[in-house]
Parts: structure tokens; C-alpha cells; sequence
């Protein structure tokens, strides 16, 4: 039966203005893209009918064919990285899906949606958008097949690429199709790609070395070069068109859309959402990613952190946007009638949760500095009076008992604030027990390349986070996270990291290694070896046999881990360091056959 909460799944009496079809499970919130995109499409008077995870052609046709086009979108996470291992193990968990099952949604999910449409309707305009859409724009190396891959608009076959979070581009291209535009007529608007004759070129534009250049291994100094003018041109400001030959057809990237007003923020967050799965799926236990975010709060996006590794600068962008006052305070009042709250908002965040304010006034009006890092700059601005108001209101709400920061905070802002205020209500008020927090590394080296603070950040932040702790007679701690292998990182670096996590008494029981995702700068480096930003040559750890030991080494109190670790440091030349992480040849079989010993009598 169709929930009246929901917008409809099944094929009602009328032809739907637009289709939606997503690789995730169909859940009514704002942190999924798909429910962002039809709820405000249906707020500006068009159908929405909604289709997830398609599988046979009765599922792409179940509601007919839309009078303007299909939006189709990957889901929140690009569909490889949802399906397999930084090893390339499949998954057999999707968070996204009904029941928490792996392998609903197909490997290149966008690609396999839209050949499909394209097949089954061939007439009608297919809109793609969404994260794997967006990272995957330009040629681009894909870690699982290994070489470089062709723009998904070439793969694809869809008309128009929306990237970023591209709200104010979906708004202008719906009334567009409402005039009568298709979308092979609209080649003007900010926030999109689309391919073209090369003699349609716009002129004045950054141009891309040639997919048929860059696919060639040979090529990756262009490759590198490639990377950094995409990177150099996401500013709404300076921003210019770029293009990039695939072919007998040029990709065309324009200028990226403006940032949303604070007004137009609060509209997107005060639509009508159902804010939970669809009852289809709760025969099958529900939709798991729904956990962490039913009782979280989005008060801002974007950041100006530009870590290397993330992909938020190039999908979300440098410039933080965020919600007034009275939006979060409204949403949390409204959090506090479901019935199934317990008087806990679970965050108040987004991307980096501590940033409510622009990183310096000069952005405003001459744009963001290109390939520049903020947190290097002196023109740097910090202060988290805002966001302390803020909290200080969510927390005094009638049926709040408590309001906690679960997404990241830059511990190097924190530092910045002399005052010490932010840090004091943190620890007070805000931290549920334990407080993840994202150091990294502790190579300098490395830590650069990932653009990352030192570890002396961390430490002068732990020191603080502690005394404070203790001062509020609390026991809490830090949950650092670290990477293994991302580039730049050697054996040497790897060690220096055990010693420090040593010296600390971190255990990390989570080490995620490094996962060259599309689109982001870490993973040109992983595949050229240079640094995209300077061109400088970089070491790059590849070799399973490397990559095992690093990651060991971050792991080094693990028993499993003894002889890989031991081999670590043999072929580090840091024998010297053998008896403190895992003692003596004689006290390591002892703890080995112990251990072992353990195991017997448990089976």
C-alpha cells in the first residue's frame, strides 16, 4: 500500500513530470541526495515518481515514461566503493540498502542505470547527478579496473551531468524544461556538463589534456596536470569553463553554480520529508543508514579543510554554506515529537562540524585562493561564537537531554580559539564519551601531501581535550583516526607512526588504508606518482606485501600481527625497535603458542 508520507513507487493515473532513480534503498531524508532532488522538485508543482534499485526492465518501466526526463543518481556513495574493499573483496553489507544486504545496486551502478534507460526509452532525457556523477565528470583513473576512464557522460549516454550539490541548478533546469527546453537545448547553465561538437567549443575555457592522451600510462605527467586545472577552476568566483576531448565530442564543464543563500538553505531543509525508509523495506529489518542520521542535524556543508584524499572540495566545494538559527532550531524541535526520540540529538554537524563562518572575508568577492590551503594562510579567520549560540539553544530545548558533535571537527581550528571557550563546552556538553577526531598521520611528509595539520596539532589538542576532561570530572577519550599507505607514505614513515602510537598507548582498532576513490587529488597521486598541486615526484606504497605491513605496524599490539610487523621492521632497517613492539625471539613464540593455546580451547 502506498504511504500518503511518501512520494509514489508504483504507477499511479497520471504521467509522472519526472522519474527519479536512485542505487540506494528509498529513504525520505535530506542526507540522501535523491529525497533532496524530488522533494524540491515536487515543491515547485512538478510529479515525482521514485524508482530504487532497478534490476529487470519491469523495473525501469514500472511507471511509464516521464514527460520531461529521468534524474538518475548512483546513490550517496560512489557504487564501487560501495561494493568492494579497498582490497577488491566484495561486500556483503550496503548500509544503503533494505536489511543492510550487499549486491542490490550493480558495479557502475550510474553507467548500467542510464545504457538501460537509453535502451528502454529512447526518446526521453536522462539528467545523471549525485557523487559518482560528479567525481567521475572528467576522464578520471578508476582503481578497480586500474587505467583511466572516460567521463561517465561518455559511458553513460545521459544528456546533462548536474555536479555538485546542485540544488539551485536543478531549480533552474526544471523551469527550463517547464518552458519547453529539452535538454540537448541547454548548454548555458552553471553546474552542469555535456558533451558536444568540438566546433560548438565554447572559447576562453581551460582545456583538459584528451581522454585518448590520458588513458595511455605514459601520459601521467598530463594526467597530474589535468587534476590540478580541474581543481584550479571549482571556484564560483574565478571559476572558468574547462573542456576535455573524448573523442569525435568535447566535455564541457561549465563555471560552477553560486552557493545557496541562508534562505535558500532553510527551504531546502523545511521540505516535507518523511525522514525515514519507505514501509516497503521493513519486512526485511530497514534501511540501516538511517541510523545515524535520523536524530543528526545538518547545519552547514562544504569546507575550506581541502584534504587531500577527501572529495568534498571538488563535489561540495571550499565555501561553507550553512542554515540560520532558526532552520536547526525549528528541525530539532520537530526531532523531539517523534516518538521514538529519546532526548538525544545525535550530532550537529556536517562536513567539518565546527565551521559556520567563511575562512577569510577576501573569498567573498575575489573567490578562493587556487591550490592554496587555507589553515596556511594568515589571512585565516576563526571563531566559533555562532556555532557556540547555536548549540548553546539546541541544548536548552524542552525535551533535549543532551546534544553531541559525532561528525568531524578540525582540531586545529579548535586550537586557534584562544579563548578556549569552544573547547570547554565540547568536553562539557558535547561529547558522548569518546570524540573522533582525525589526525591521520604523524610524518610531516606525509601529513603534507594530505594536507593535513602537524601531529603537534593533535598533540597540544589531546593535551587539551584531556585537562578539560579531567576538570569536569569526566572520563572521555579521543578516538583518533589514522591511514595507512596513502601516498608519500614509505616503510620508514609507517614505523614512525607505530613508535608515536606507542609512545601514546593509541590502539587503533579501526586503520582504514588509503582508497583511491575518483576524483580527488590523493588518488592522482596514487596513480602518477606526482604531486598534482607541484608536480614533484612522490613515493607511492602499491605492493600488496607493503601495503599489509603498513597497515600492520599501525596494529602492532595485535598478535596476528607479530610476524608481519616483525618483517616491517627488518625490512625498514629499524631492528633496533624488534623487543619493544613485540618483545624477544623466546617471549614472542611464548605469547604465540599462548595465544594459539587460547584458541584451542575456545574451539
Amino acid at each position: 500500500m502506498e504511504s500518503k508520507e511518501f512520494l509514489p513507487v508504483t504507477k499511479q493515473g497520471y504521467t509522472f513530470d519526472f522519474i527519479c532513480i536512485t542505487g540506494d534503498a528509498y529513504v525520505d531524508h535530506p542526507s540522501f541526495g535523491i529525497a533532496v532532488v524530488s522533494r524540491m522538485l515536487e515543491s515547485l508543482g512538478f510529479s515525482v515518481g521514485i524508482i530504487s534499485q532497478p534490476v529487470s526492465d519491469g523495473d525501469y518501466t514500472r511507471l511509464g515514461a516521464p514527460r520531461y526526463a529521468f534524474m538518475v543518481t548512483g546513490g550517496n556513495i560512489d557504487s564501487m566503493v560501495a561494493n568492494y574493499t579497498v582490497s577488491g573483496k566484495k561486500r556483503n553489507n550496503d548500509a544503503y540498502s533494505a536489511g543492510g544486504v550487499g549486491g542490490k545496486r550493480p558495479d557502475r551502478a550510474l553507467t548500467v542505470y542510464c545504457q538501460n534507460l537509453k535502451k528502454l526509452f529512447p526518446e526521453c532525457d536522462v539528467i545523471i547527478g549525485g557523487l559518482e556523477a560528479s567525481l567521475r565528470r572528467f576522464a578520471h583513473y578508476d582503481y578497480w579496473s586500474g587505467g583511466v576512464m572516460p567521463s561517465v557522460l561518455v559511458s553513460s549516454g545521459a544528456d546533462l551531468l548536474l555536479y555538485g550539490m546542485a540544488e539551485l541548478t536543478l531549480v533552474q533546469l526544471a523551469e527550463r524544461f517547464r518552458t519547453g527546453e529539452r535538454a540537448a537545448d541547454i548548454r548555458d547553465l552553471r553546474g552542469t556538463c555535456y558533451l558536444t561538437e568540438p566546433s560548438q567549443t565554447p572559447h576562453g575555457a581551460a582545456q583538459c589534456a584528451n581522454y585518448e592522451h590520458l588513458k595511455s600510462p605514459e601520459n601521467k605527467t598530463a594526467y597530474a596536470k589535468a587534476c590540478k586545472i580541474q581543481y584550479s577552476e571549482q571556484d564560483e568566483v574565478t571559476g572558468k569553463t574547462v573542456i576535455q576531448r573524448h573523442g569525435n565530442k568535447m566535455l564541457i564543464q561549465n563555471p560552477p553554480q553560486r552557493s545557496l543563500t541562508e534562505q535558500e538553505m532553510d527551504r531546502i531543509y523545511a521540505l516535507p520529508y518523511a525522514r525515514a525508509y519507505h514501509p516497503v523495506y521493513e519486512k526485511q529489518g530497514g534501511v540501516p543508514a538511517i541510523e545515524e542520521v535520523e536524530f543528526s542535524i545538518i547545519h552547514n556543508r562544504g569546507c575550506f579543510g581541502f584534504c587531500s584524499f577527501c572529495s568534498l572540495a571538488f563535489h561540495q566545494g571550499r565555501r561553507i554554506q550553512t542554515r540560520s538559527e532558526e532552520s536547526v532550531i525549528e528541525e530539532a524541535t520537530e526531532l523531539t515529537k517523534k516518538p521514538n526520540f529519546k532526548g538525544y540529538i545525535h550530532d550537529v554537524g556536517g562536513p567539518t562540524a565546527n565551521f559556520r563562518k567563511p575562512s577569510c572575508k577576501k573569498q567573498m568577492k575575489s573567490g578562493m585562493c587556487k591550490n592554496k590551503r587555507c589553515f596556511s594562510c594568515e589571512s585565516l579567520e576563526t571563531g566559533h561564537e555562532e556555532y557556540l549560540r547555536l548549540l548553546r539553544k539546541l541544548r536548552n530545548l524542552k525535551g533535549v537531554k543532551k546534544v553531541f558533535i559525532r561528525s568531524g571537527i578540525r582540531f586545529d581550528y579548535v586550537n586557534k580559539d584562544r579563548s578556549g571557550e569552544f573547547l570547554r563546552e565540547l568536553v562539557k556538553h558535547h561529547t558522548s564519551g569518546q570524540l573522533k577526531v582525525a589526525p591521520e598521520h604523524c610524518s610531516p611528509n606525509v601529513l603534507e601531501l594530505m594536507g593535513k595539520p602537524r601531529i603537534e596539532e593533535y598533540e597540544k589538542f589531546a593535551k587539551a581535550f584531556y585537562d578539560e576532561s579531567k576538570k569536569c570530572k569526566k572520563e572521555q577519550y579521543l578516538v583518533p583516526y589514522f591511514m595507512s599507505s596513502h601516498p608519500g607514505a614509505t616503510l620508514k614513515d609507517a614505523v614512525e607512526l607505530a613508535v608515536f602510537l606507542k609512545k601514546h598507548n593509541i590502539r587503533p582498532e579501526q586503520v582504514q588504508d588509503f582508497y583511491p576513490t575518483p576524483g580527488t587529488i590523493s588518488t592522482a597521486m596514487f596513480y602518477t606518482e606526482l604531486n598534482p598541486l607541484t608536480l614533484e615526484k612522490i613515493y607511492v606504497p602499491k605492493s600488496v606485501k607493503e601495503k599489509q605491513m603498513q597497515r600492520a605496524l599501525l596494529q602492532y599490539y595485535k598478535p596476528d600481527n607479530r610476524e608481519i610487523v616483525r618483517a616491517a621492521l627488518i625490512a625498514a632497517n629499524r631492528r633496533d625497535l624488534i623487543n619493544s613492539f613485540i618483545g624477544s625471539e623466546k617471549a614472542g613464540n611464548h605469547a604465540k603458542r599462548k595465544h594459539t593455546s587460547k584458541k584451542k580451547r575456545k574451539k
